[in-house]
């Protein structure tokens, strides 16, 4: 009997042994109720947030305009992100019937190279402060956004953000955030001026030991600074009008002067005074890259990701391979199902820590190989039905592309855990952490979903300069943390070494899916290296499982930490699984047979965010997930 078969027969077996015991997936009840929507429908990481959205959308706006004004009050809400970071996006167009990808991800600025941090005794790019810092994206993401296909102007699409930036009552998730972060944010000065608005109180002599420096719950936070940038850039596409300039014109003038103009100057100012290395002409040169998405096929439905500059093709490589399975037939979450889905995230996982990296940056990726169908089957066949694969590695896509892989001795010497040595297998570097592994691995940012009747799909997930984040001087703009992304070890992967103007390769991933050419989802999750486990599950709820999108968003999830972390320490832990505290006992005892490291936990996704077109009554419904504080309006 061949392999294929062999692992057919066994999978045959695992689904009759445990078809029994899988929960009725249709049956699940919900904590949030589904959004209907006729008109539009606006989700996002804060109610808010959410609201901006609404507001946008009343103003007159489409699907991008309400995005774009919830990206910009997430960032002013530091909702996992600041103005600073970096914007990542898929844009359904029905005036062309396509997908567009929105690659708004910041650069190593001048200086950043493996030689650099390695000299500073670096084993990864440092993971917080003014060294972190790639060029911002997110604004330049959110105009050009807006210039290509909003309707509005960007002094309406930023009022909300503005009116928030004067001040707004914050939430206890992010005020207390601050306060955890105290001892870090007060060594940067225009970031203590923000963040701690009463350390000054809390210094005297008569402060109570329990001083809180942060603010507290309800509090209005101001942010003036931010509110001055923000209105200089309304500022400069108001005078743009008034010269006869066009709409887009004007929108052009904003961004010249973030990256080119007054913002410009004291953010590279006050950056490197903060020991950052972002210079001018690192600004001038970035650009906002709009690109074709990569997509694969999964049972007829066209599933869109963005390319390996993200983590986006791992979904579409799991994909591949589990379409080699009948997956419903497993049960769903039975012992069964989640082998499959750990293994098939094994594979897709190793070949996402070894080969992807920058597209626009030598060299080019086999990302033809790896979303191949016949890799996958390959990929597919290597599967241990048995037990867990501890030693899961990346495969050899180059042939599946008809080309020789360069990187054949590295790939050998790669392993599944980090090497703790340098470059040539001697010493050790010292790496000083603020986050656990477990809090860089599930570290959080923010998700945004829009559409509208007239077939406007915006699906983002926005990251960077989350708390704690060097502001930079009189900006208000908090710089991003994503050079940490970054390897300096070739060994671990060669396509993802920093140089100046080269990206580092980002976990952010959202999500669209087409039926017949017409939008049937679109999603998008929180957290780092969970964010395409927790998609992939979802995808396959609705897809497998006839799970509504609110049910599919709230269900429970497993999670590997088996692919090495893209934050901190880069760790890897092959073999832990964490499941839903209500997995049965049973379930457990067989995961733990195949040579997992099971535990149980209440919450095993991130706040998932999703929109599903219900093409047969020309609605939308709208999910958001029932951890942290996602939100949704619709009309």
């Amino acid at each position: 009997m061949s392999r294929s078969l062999k692992t057919l027969s066994a999978g045959a077996v695992l689904a009759a042994s445990f078809l029994l015991f899988g929960h009725e997936a249709t049956a699940q009840r919900t904590v949030k109720p589904v959004l209907h929507g006729k008109h539009w429908v606006a989700v996002t990481g804060k109610p808010l947030a959410a609201t901006a959205g609404a507001l946008t959308f009343a103003r007159g706006g489409n699907a991008v305009d309400a995005a774009c004004a919830m990206l910009a009050a997430t960032s002013t809400m530091w909702d996992t992100l600041g103005w600073g970071g970096e914007t990542q996006a898929l844009v359904h167009n029905p005036e062309t019937g396509q997908v567009i990808g929105v690659n708004a991800l910041g650069v190593a600025p001048t200086g950043a190279t493996v030689e650099f941090f390695t000299e500073r005794g670096d084993r990864y790019p440092p993971e917080f402060g003014p060294l972190a810092a790639v060029t911002p994206g997110t604004p330049g993401g959110l105009m050009v956004m807006l210039a290509e296909w909003g309707r509005l102007s960007l002094a309406e699409v930023l009022a909300p953000a503005i009116e928030m930036a004067d001040g707004y009552p914050i939430e206890r998730s992010q005020a207390d955030n601050m306060e955890r972060r105290r001892g870090m944010l007060a060594g940067w000065p225009y970031s203590r001026a923000v963040f701690l608005p009463h350390l000054e109180a809390c210094e005297t002599a008569a402060a109570p030991a329990d001083c809180r420096a942060a603010p507290r719950p309800g509090e209005v936070f101001r942010q003036s600074d931010l509110a001055a940038t923000l209105r200089k850039l309304v500022e400069a596409e108001r005078r743009a009008l008034a010269e006869g300039k066009g709409r887009e014109q004007a929108i052009q003038a904003a961004y010249d002067r973030f990256y080119r103009g007054d913002v410009a100057r004291e953010l590279v100012r006050s950056t490197q005074e903060q020991g950052g290395l972002i210079t001018m002409d690192d600004l001038d040169r970035w650009r906002v890259r709009l690109e074709e998405p990569v997509s694969t096929t999964y049972k007829g439905i066209e599933v869109y990701k963005l390319t390996h500059w993200v983590q986006g093709p791992v979904m579409l490589q799991a994909l591949n391979i589990l379409e080699n399975l009948d997956l419903a037939a497993l049960g769903y979450n039975s012992a069964a199902y989640v082998h499959a889905i750990y293994q098939a995230m094994n594979l897709a996982f190793a070949d996402r820590d070894f080969y992807y990296g920058d597209p626009y940056y030598p060299p080019e990726e086999p990302i033809e190989g790896l979303l191949s169908k016949q890799y996958a089957r390959a990929r597919f066949e290597t599967i241990d039905w048995e037990a867990n694969d501890p030693e899961a590695r990346p495969g050899d896509p180059y042939p599946f592309q008809d080309a020789e892989n360069p990187f054949l001795e590295l790939l050998e010497r790669w392993t599944p855990i980090p090497p703790t040595g340098d470059a040539e297998g001697e010493g050790s570097w010292q790496q000083s952490l603020l986050m656990t592994p477990d809090e860089a691995f599930t570290a959080g940012t923010t998700s945004i979903q829009a559409a509208d009747a007239d077939g406007w799909v915006v699906s983002v997930t926005p990251s960077g300069g989350w708390i704690p984040a060097v502001i930079a001087g009189q900006t208000g703009v908090g710089l991003s943390q994503r050079m940490q992304s970054f390897v300096l070890d070739p060994r671990l992967n060669p396509y993802n070494l920093p140089e100046p103007g080269k990206r580092p390769r980002a976990t952010l991933t959202p999500g669209m899916a087409l039926e017949d050419g017409k939008p049937y989802l679109s999603f998008a999750v929180q957290g780092g290296d969970t964010q395409d486990q927790n998609l992939l599950q979802f995808f396959l709820n609705i897809v497998e499982f006839d799970m509504n999108v609110q049910q599919a968003v709230e269900a429970a999830n497993i999670v590997s930490y088996q692919m090495q972390s893209s934050f901190g320490a880069h760790k890897s832990e092959p073999g832990r699984l964490v499941l839903r505290d209500d997995v049965p006992d049973w379930v457990r005892a067989r995961l733990r047979r195949m040579g997992y490291r099971v535990e149980t936990r209440r919450r095993t996704s991130g706040p998932i965010t999703a929109i599903y077109f219900d093409r047969e009554h020309g609605t939308m419904w709208g999910g958001a997930s029932d951890y942290g504080e996602d939100y949704g309006l619709a009309w």
